[in-house]
């Protein structure tokens, strides 16, 4: 992969915003990807509704423009579908089918890269 493809230009640390709108869009109408791989257990289902009853959202569904596939939030999307939630925040991305499949590919993964503080951690779950 060229370093033009993943979303710069050659020679610059200035990367590409490839967020190109917000809004708000019925559940219904959110197209599942076709390539989507995660599976969610039902203790994950009952956290992110626990979640999204005690706070609400604070996370936007991610939509590729260009082809209209959810790239991130599918698990949302259903909880959506699930509470007949009239709306669900939406981030639309404008992306290649290739680079769609590379977003869906890793960003759950890399995010899962990231270590623990578990003094950090421990202090914050006690204030809950």
């Amino acid at each position: 992969m060229t370093t033009a493809k993943r979303g710069r230009a050659a020679g610059s640390a200035d990367w590409q915003n490839r967020i190109v709108g917000t809004g708000e869009e019925d559940p219904e109408q959110l197209l599942a990807n076709p390539g989507n791989w995660r599976i969610h257990p039902k203790t994950q289902q009952d956290a992110l509704t626990g979640v999204l009853e005690d706070v609400g959202w604070v996370q936007n569904i991610l939509v590729n423009k260009q082809t209209g596939h959810v790239v991130d939030g599918h698990l949302r999307v259903s909880l959506a579908l699930r509470a007949h939630a009239a709306k669900v925040p939406v981030a639309y991305v404008d992306l290649s089918p290739e680079e769609e499949a590379l977003v869906l590919a890793t960003l759950d993964p890399i995010a899962a890269m990231a270590g623990t503080d578990k003094a950090k951690l421990e202090e914050l779950l006690k204030g809950i």
